[in-house]
Protein backbone atom coordinates (compact mmCIF):
# COMPACT_ATOMS: atom_id res chain seq x y z
CA UNK A 1 0.00 0.00 0.00
CA UNK A 2 2.80 2.41 0.89
CA UNK A 3 4.67 1.53 -2.32
CA UNK A 4 1.53 2.18 -4.34
CA UNK A 5 1.08 5.55 -2.65
CA UNK A 6 4.72 6.44 -3.31
CA UNK A 7 4.34 5.61 -7.01
CA UNK A 8 1.16 7.66 -7.16
CA UNK A 9 2.98 10.56 -5.53
CA UNK A 10 5.82 10.33 -8.03
CA UNK A 11 3.35 10.33 -10.92
CA UNK A 12 1.62 13.39 -9.50
CA UNK A 13 4.86 15.36 -9.21
CA UNK A 14 6.33 14.24 -12.54
CA UNK A 15 6.06 17.09 -15.08
CA UNK A 16 3.65 16.51 -17.96
CA UNK A 17 5.38 15.83 -21.28
CA UNK A 18 5.78 18.93 -23.43
CA UNK A 19 3.34 18.99 -26.36
CA UNK A 20 4.88 18.72 -29.83
CA UNK A 21 5.84 21.97 -31.51
CA UNK A 22 4.38 20.63 -34.78
CA UNK A 23 1.47 18.20 -34.98
CA UNK A 24 -0.13 16.98 -38.20
CA UNK A 25 -3.30 14.89 -37.86
CA UNK A 26 -4.69 12.84 -40.77
CA UNK A 27 -3.81 15.51 -43.35
CA UNK A 28 -4.95 15.12 -46.95
CA UNK A 29 -4.11 17.50 -49.78
CA UNK A 30 -5.73 17.57 -53.21
CA UNK A 31 -4.79 19.70 -56.19
CA UNK A 32 -7.16 20.28 -59.09
CA UNK A 33 -5.42 20.03 -62.46
CA UNK A 34 -8.11 20.55 -65.06
CA UNK A 35 -10.54 17.67 -64.68
CA UNK A 36 -8.03 15.67 -62.63
CA UNK A 37 -7.64 15.71 -58.85
CA UNK A 38 -4.09 14.98 -57.68
CA UNK A 39 -3.97 13.45 -54.20
CA UNK A 40 -0.63 14.80 -52.93
CA UNK A 41 -0.99 13.77 -49.26
CA UNK A 42 -3.01 10.79 -48.09
CA UNK A 43 -3.78 10.85 -44.40
CA UNK A 44 -0.43 12.01 -43.00
CA UNK A 45 0.01 12.20 -39.21
CA UNK A 46 3.25 13.29 -37.55
CA UNK A 47 4.51 14.96 -34.37
CA UNK A 48 7.75 16.94 -34.18
CA UNK A 49 9.04 17.61 -30.69
CA UNK A 50 10.60 20.92 -29.69
CA UNK A 51 14.32 20.77 -30.40
CA UNK A 52 13.85 18.01 -32.96
CA UNK A 53 15.85 17.71 -36.18
CA UNK A 54 13.83 15.86 -38.81
CA UNK A 55 15.02 15.03 -42.33
CA UNK A 56 12.15 14.48 -44.78
CA UNK A 57 13.00 12.33 -47.79
CA UNK A 58 11.18 10.94 -50.81
CA UNK A 59 11.25 10.80 -54.59
CA UNK A 60 9.81 13.56 -56.76
CA UNK A 61 6.03 13.48 -56.40
CA UNK A 62 6.13 11.64 -53.07
CA UNK A 63 4.44 14.49 -51.19
CA UNK A 64 7.42 15.77 -49.20
CA UNK A 65 7.37 19.28 -50.74
CA UNK A 66 3.61 19.60 -50.23
CA UNK A 67 4.10 18.50 -46.63
CA UNK A 68 6.85 21.10 -46.13
CA UNK A 69 4.66 23.86 -47.58
CA UNK A 70 1.87 23.00 -45.13
CA UNK A 71 4.27 22.95 -42.17
CA UNK A 72 5.65 26.32 -43.26
CA UNK A 73 2.16 27.85 -43.49
CA UNK A 74 2.64 28.37 -47.23
CA UNK A 75 -0.30 26.09 -48.05
CA UNK A 76 -3.31 24.64 -46.25
CA UNK A 77 -4.44 21.01 -46.02
CA UNK A 78 -7.63 20.02 -47.81
CA UNK A 79 -8.65 18.08 -44.72
CA UNK A 80 -7.12 17.12 -41.39
CA UNK A 81 -5.50 19.38 -38.80
CA UNK A 82 -2.16 21.12 -38.46
CA UNK A 83 -1.26 22.42 -34.99
CA UNK A 84 1.67 24.82 -34.72
CA UNK A 85 2.81 25.23 -31.11
CA UNK A 86 -0.63 23.98 -30.06
CA UNK A 87 -2.66 26.37 -32.26
CA UNK A 88 -4.81 25.15 -35.14
CA UNK A 89 -3.42 26.86 -38.23
CA UNK A 90 -6.84 26.65 -39.94
CA UNK A 91 -8.10 29.36 -37.55
CA UNK A 92 -5.55 31.93 -38.77
CA UNK A 93 -6.33 34.46 -41.50
CA UNK A 94 -3.78 35.56 -44.12
CA UNK A 95 -2.43 38.39 -41.95
CA UNK A 96 -1.91 36.08 -38.97
CA UNK A 97 -0.21 33.49 -41.18
CA UNK A 98 2.15 36.14 -42.57
CA UNK A 99 3.06 37.23 -39.03
CA UNK A 100 3.74 33.63 -38.01
CA UNK A 101 5.98 33.05 -41.04
CA UNK A 102 7.93 36.20 -40.31
CA UNK A 103 8.26 35.89 -36.53
CA UNK A 104 8.19 32.18 -35.68
CA UNK A 105 9.45 30.42 -38.79
CA UNK A 106 12.71 30.63 -40.70
CA UNK A 107 13.16 29.40 -44.28
CA UNK A 108 16.26 28.30 -46.19
CA UNK A 109 15.98 27.25 -49.84
CA UNK A 110 18.14 25.45 -52.37
CA UNK A 111 18.45 28.53 -54.58
CA UNK A 112 19.59 30.89 -51.76
CA UNK A 113 17.05 33.55 -52.90
CA UNK A 114 19.36 36.45 -52.08
CA UNK A 115 18.84 39.92 -53.55
CA UNK A 116 21.80 40.34 -55.96
CA UNK A 117 22.29 44.10 -55.64
CA UNK A 118 22.38 44.21 -51.85
CA UNK A 119 25.18 43.17 -49.50
CA UNK A 120 25.14 40.16 -47.23
CA UNK A 121 24.31 42.43 -44.30
CA UNK A 122 21.45 44.11 -46.17
CA UNK A 123 20.04 40.73 -47.21
CA UNK A 124 20.08 39.50 -43.62
CA UNK A 125 18.58 42.63 -42.07
CA UNK A 126 15.66 42.74 -44.55
CA UNK A 127 13.21 40.47 -42.62
CA UNK A 128 13.48 42.71 -39.55
CA UNK A 129 11.79 45.50 -41.50
CA UNK A 130 8.61 43.45 -41.79
CA UNK A 131 8.78 42.51 -38.10
CA UNK A 132 9.07 46.18 -37.04
CA UNK A 133 12.32 45.56 -35.17
CA UNK A 134 13.99 48.84 -34.09
CA UNK A 135 16.89 49.76 -36.39
CA UNK A 136 19.68 49.47 -33.84
CA UNK A 137 18.46 46.09 -32.63
CA UNK A 138 17.96 44.92 -36.23
CA UNK A 139 21.56 45.78 -37.08
CA UNK A 140 22.80 44.01 -33.96
CA UNK A 141 20.76 40.91 -34.85
CA UNK A 142 22.02 40.86 -38.44
CA UNK A 143 25.62 41.24 -37.31
CA UNK A 144 25.24 38.46 -34.76
CA UNK A 145 23.55 36.14 -37.27
CA UNK A 146 26.36 36.61 -39.80
CA UNK A 147 28.96 36.03 -37.10
CA UNK A 148 27.12 32.87 -36.11
CA UNK A 149 27.50 31.40 -39.60
CA UNK A 150 31.15 32.46 -39.89
CA UNK A 151 30.74 35.47 -42.18
CA UNK A 152 31.85 38.33 -39.96
CA UNK A 153 34.38 39.32 -42.65
CA UNK A 154 31.90 39.10 -45.55
CA UNK A 155 29.13 41.40 -44.36
CA UNK A 156 29.67 44.03 -47.05
CA UNK A 157 30.17 41.57 -49.89
CA UNK A 158 27.54 41.15 -52.61
CA UNK A 159 26.24 37.67 -53.52
CA UNK A 160 28.23 37.75 -56.77
CA UNK A 161 31.42 38.12 -54.71
CA UNK A 162 30.67 35.01 -52.63
CA UNK A 163 30.87 31.26 -53.17
CA UNK A 164 27.76 29.09 -53.16
CA UNK A 165 28.48 27.95 -49.62
CA UNK A 166 28.91 31.52 -48.41
CA UNK A 167 25.64 32.54 -50.08
CA UNK A 168 23.84 29.69 -48.35
CA UNK A 169 25.29 30.80 -45.04
CA UNK A 170 23.91 34.29 -45.70
CA UNK A 171 20.54 32.66 -46.38
CA UNK A 172 20.74 30.81 -43.05
CA UNK A 173 21.65 34.04 -41.24
CA UNK A 174 18.69 35.77 -42.86
CA UNK A 175 16.41 32.92 -41.70
CA UNK A 176 17.69 33.36 -38.14
CA UNK A 177 17.56 37.13 -37.83
CA UNK A 178 13.98 37.24 -36.50
CA UNK A 179 14.84 34.52 -33.97
CA UNK A 180 12.44 31.83 -35.17
CA UNK A 181 11.55 28.82 -33.06
CA UNK A 182 11.47 26.55 -36.12
CA UNK A 183 13.72 26.44 -39.18
CA UNK A 184 12.57 24.87 -42.45
CA UNK A 185 15.36 24.00 -44.89
CA UNK A 186 14.31 22.85 -48.38
CA UNK A 187 17.23 21.09 -50.14
CA UNK A 188 19.73 23.57 -48.58
CA UNK A 189 22.73 21.61 -49.92
CA UNK A 190 21.30 20.80 -53.34
CA UNK A 191 23.54 23.27 -55.22
CA UNK A 192 26.67 22.68 -53.16
CA UNK A 193 29.71 20.41 -53.37
CA UNK A 194 30.25 17.64 -50.83
CA UNK A 195 32.51 19.52 -48.42
CA UNK A 196 30.43 22.69 -48.46
CA UNK A 197 27.31 20.59 -47.87
CA UNK A 198 28.86 19.14 -44.72
CA UNK A 199 29.84 22.65 -43.60
CA UNK A 200 26.20 23.73 -43.91
CA UNK A 201 25.05 20.65 -42.00
CA UNK A 202 27.57 21.45 -39.26
CA UNK A 203 25.95 24.87 -38.85
CA UNK A 204 22.48 23.31 -38.73
CA UNK A 205 23.61 20.75 -36.15
CA UNK A 206 25.03 23.50 -33.95
CA UNK A 207 21.80 25.51 -34.24
CA UNK A 208 19.81 22.41 -33.32
CA UNK A 209 22.11 21.69 -30.38
CA UNK A 210 21.25 25.21 -29.22
CA UNK A 211 17.56 24.30 -29.14
CA UNK A 212 16.31 25.28 -32.61
CA UNK A 213 13.75 22.88 -34.12
CA UNK A 214 14.71 22.00 -37.71
CA UNK A 215 12.77 20.29 -40.50
CA UNK A 216 14.97 19.54 -43.50
CA UNK A 217 13.87 18.29 -46.92
CA UNK A 218 16.58 16.44 -48.82
CA UNK A 219 16.97 13.71 -51.41
CA UNK A 220 20.50 12.91 -50.25
CA UNK A 221 20.89 10.03 -47.80
CA UNK A 222 24.32 11.23 -46.68
CA UNK A 223 22.81 14.60 -45.73
CA UNK A 224 19.82 13.08 -43.91
CA UNK A 225 22.17 11.15 -41.61
CA UNK A 226 23.08 14.41 -39.82
CA UNK A 227 19.51 14.78 -38.54
CA UNK A 228 18.10 13.05 -35.46
CA UNK A 229 15.21 11.46 -37.32
CA UNK A 230 14.46 10.50 -40.93
CA UNK A 231 10.91 10.45 -42.32
CA UNK A 232 10.43 8.91 -45.77
CA UNK A 233 7.45 9.75 -47.99
CA UNK A 234 6.13 7.66 -50.87
CA UNK A 235 2.87 8.15 -52.78
CA UNK A 236 1.65 10.80 -50.36
CA UNK A 237 2.13 8.69 -47.24
CA UNK A 238 4.81 8.30 -44.58
CA UNK A 239 6.44 4.94 -45.21
CA UNK A 240 9.29 5.12 -42.67
CA UNK A 241 9.93 7.16 -39.54
CA UNK A 242 13.27 6.22 -37.99
CA UNK A 243 15.23 7.75 -35.13
CA UNK A 244 18.98 7.97 -35.68
CA UNK A 245 20.59 6.43 -32.61
CA UNK A 246 24.05 7.89 -33.20
CA UNK A 247 24.31 10.66 -35.76
CA UNK A 248 27.73 11.71 -37.09
CA UNK A 249 29.05 15.11 -36.03
CA UNK A 250 29.44 17.14 -39.22
CA UNK A 251 32.38 19.09 -37.74
CA UNK A 252 34.28 15.83 -37.23
CA UNK A 253 33.47 14.63 -40.75
CA UNK A 254 34.92 17.87 -42.18
CA UNK A 255 38.38 16.85 -40.97
CA UNK A 256 38.27 13.84 -43.29
CA UNK A 257 37.34 15.82 -46.41
CA UNK A 258 39.69 17.69 -48.77
CA UNK A 259 39.75 21.48 -48.47
CA UNK A 260 38.39 23.16 -51.60
CA UNK A 261 39.20 26.61 -52.89
CA UNK A 262 36.32 29.13 -52.82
Amino acid sequence: MEATSARAGEAATRPAPEPPVLRVEDVHKYYELGDTAVHALRGVSLDVERGGFVAVMGASGSGKSTFMNILGCLDRPTSGRYLLEGSDVATFDKRALAQIRNRKLGFVFQGFNLIPRTTAFENVVLPTLYAAVPKLEAHERATRALELVGLADRMQHFPSQMSGGQQQRVAIARALVNRPSILFADEPTGNLDSRTSVEIMAILQELNDGGLTIVLVTHEHDIAQYAKRVVVFRDGKIRKDDRIAVRPAARDVLHTLPVLDD
